[in-house]
């Protein structure tokens, strides 16, 4: 179960950095501004991660091949649900 869970978050956070990088070309990396701190590509790897562990954790699959496309799909919805937010802090602001 041990190497599942760890599979698993190492996919989950791959495809959150591919999906950074596919959303804008290349990998930004961290900064501190004077107000915030601008996670980059760490933002999408770690909610990759944490979607696919807990949706690992909860279905329980069988095999590896359960694991793989749960994982992908893990973080393909995390990276939706980070657009999801902006879209909604943008339609707040106006």
């Amino acid at each position: 179960m041990l190497w599942d869970i760890i599979f698993s978050v190492t996919i989950g956070g791959l495809v959150g950095v591919v999906g950074h990088v596919r959303k804008h070309g290349k990998i930004i990396m961290p900064r501190k501004t004077k107000k915030f701190i601008y996670l980059g590509f760490l933002e999408e790897l770690l909610l990759g991660a944490v979607a696919s562990l807990l949706l690992v954790l909860y279905t329980a699959p069988n095999s590896l091949v359960e694991i793989i496309i749960f994982s992908i799909i893990a973080g393909i919805g995390g990276d939706t649900v980070l657009n999801r937010f902006k879209v909604l802090n943008q339609e707040g602001e106006k």
